[in-house]
């Protein structure tokens, strides 16, 4: 049997924290229902206190929520020192939450009760004591957070540790060391948690901050010295510098430290759900993010990628698809002719890779790479290229002119665009207003096809990013467009390049339109070869 380290995620508190990260009540249920499908062990909720109205909305609603795998934790403090336990609203409010898990936390750093609580030493101690007594008499599961502990054990160890003693004698069911600030290094960690786990008998449990990017590797510390509960974030949302990284976490317990942490058979989940989030949270994800980045398991350069293709092994720690994500072969102009099959493959194209025409087609590829080109993050115009080099390739429409007009009317920007295109041999005029004059030429392209291709009605332009290709010209210099584009099935990246920015958005404009094309033409071939 596996030892069991459980996992309690507080995404929806302390990962609400983070910057630009503002949770609607329906997004925390949403969440709740991912995290329960992933198998945390724990969900933290929020403070119910009376001022956050949505976070005690939240504990009504998430009782009709058919939860499988998770229990819901709400969070508060201790009594305050003017208080006592029974008329303290902060234990209260926590009581009225009717969760099955209460978690507080209490000041265990010395300069922190004296200086912030103004109260004496002493009378912590009782407040760590009375509030978990108390909430235990209502049968509750309490988890306390020993907050700033580390930081405390540095200045005054005796008290740090008479503060823990507190709380296990009021018989807390678990206790959790908080590096609040984050400023503990990893050696620090592994002796401080290695001396905690010899005097205190019940569970104990760790709450990294990320402020040195040593949050995951201090939880994992901890784990090591006995520590069998972690605290942290989906994505490592958190306030500063975020919180210990659960998508990290979970996959080096599970997977390389041989620990149980959510079930097995969710680990394939874990890049669907940290992905999910991050889209809950309208956070851009971090595509260099371990196990569940975009690019994880991507390999651009020819040596690497040829020796992947023969032995996933040889770059690649595990296999991407234990977590849910995939391996990505690049192809760019450190490519060679390994990534180009395997890719093409990807694809749906053939390619031999002992022939002649491959060589040629990664020489012209390594070309428009020289010319500014940049097709690893431009699925589409690849196939595009490829198709029009190996078949014999129909053009859908043929380009006559356009012209594109920007003006200001009473400090307003407009701008429209006109369009002249032959389709089937049959010439079209069109105009159409955009928001801007990329959009206003997407506008009057559709306009124009729509006619003859109705299906280009279902294409949304959803992203466009510009990049100057060699800044030393200024204004003048070669850029690259990235047109992101998404239909009722599908979202694919295209890319131009010109001198002018007009003209590089047209580029990458009509390959997305034939990218559609195709796909629709080769669907339709498909289904009545089916038939």
């Amino acid at each position: 049997m596996k030892n069991k380290v459980y996992i309690y995620d507080t995404t929806l508190r302390d990962g609400a924290q983070g910057v630009k990260i503002s949770y609607s009540l329906e997004d925390k249920l949403v969440i709740t229902k991912k995290l329960d499908e992933l198998g945390v062990d724990y969900i933290e909720g929020g403070w119910p206190n009376k001022s956050n109205v949505k976070t005690i909305e939240y504990f009504k609603r998430v009782k009709e929520l058919d939860l499988k795998n998770s229990k819901i934790a709400a969070f508060g403090s201790t009594r305050s020192p003017l208080n006592k336990v029974e008329d303290d609203p902060t234990l209260s409010s926590l009581l009225e939450a009717e969760t099955p898990v209460l978690t507080i936390f209490g000041k265990t750093w010395d300069l922190h009760v004296t200086k912030v609580l103004k109260t004496s030493l002493e009378e912590n101690l009782v407040m760590i004591e009375d509030s978990v007594s108390y909430l235990k008499k209502h049968n509750k599961e309490v988890i306390f957070i020993a907050e700033h502990f580390f930081d405390g054990y540095k200045y005054n160890p005796d008290y740090t540790l008479k503060c823990l003693l507190a709380a296990e004698k009021a018989s807390a069911d678990s206790i959790v060391l908080a590096d609040t600030n984050g400023g503990t290094t990893v050696d620090e960690i592994h002796d401080i948690t290695k001396e905690i786990y010899k005097t205190i008998k019940i569970p104990l449990g760790i709450h990294s901050h990320n402020d040195m990017e040593l949050a995951v590797a201090n939880s994992l510390a901890a784990v090591k010295n006995g520590f069998t509960q972690i605290q942290g974030t989906m994505n490592g949302f958190g306030e500063r510098c975020g919180n210990a990284n659960l998508t990290t976490i979970i996959p080096i317990l599970s997977l390389k430290m041989n620990f149980q942490t959510i079930p097995d058979a969710s680990l394939c989940k874990l890049t669907e759900n940290a992905r999910f989030i991050y889209d809950i949270a309208n956070i851009p994800p971090n595509e260099n993010q371990p196990f569940i980045g975009q690019n994880a398991f991507s390999h651009k350069a020819g040596v690497h990628a040829n020796a992947i293709i023969k032995e996933s092994t040889s770059y690649e720690f595990i296999n991407p698809m234990k977590v849910g994500n995939s391996r990505n072969i690049l192809v760019s102009e450190q490519a060679g002719v390994s990534s180009l099959v395997y890719k093409a493959k990807e694809l749906g194209i053939t390619l031999e890779k002992d022939d002649t025409k491959t060589r040629d087609l990664l020489f012209k590829l390594k070309e428009l790479e020289n010319e500014g080109y940049e097709f690893e993050s431009a699925d589409a115009s690849l196939k595009l290229f490829l198709m029009k080099q190996l078949f014999p390739y129909k053009q859908y429409f043929d380009l006559v002119d356009f012209r594109v007009i920007v003006e200001t009317k009473h400090l307003e920007i407009f701008s429209d665009a006109t369009i002249k295109i032959k389709v089937k041999g049959v010439l079209e005029h069109t105009a159409a207003e955009g928001n801007g004059p990329v959009n206003a030429l997407d506008n009057a392209l559709k306009k124009a096809l729509c006619k003859f291709y109705p299906s280009i009605g279902e294409n949304h332009l959803i992203d466009y990013k510009v990049r100057v290709i060699e800044g030393t010209s200024g204004t003048s210099a070669k850029v690259k467009v990235f047109i992101e584009t998404k239909d009722l099935k599908e979202v694919w990246t295209t890319v131009g390049v010109s001198e002018n920015i007009i003209k590089a958005s047209w580029i990458a404009l009509v390959d997305s339109v034939e990218y559609k094309l195709l796909r629709d033409e080769q669907e339709l071939k498909d289904i009545a070869s089916s038939k």
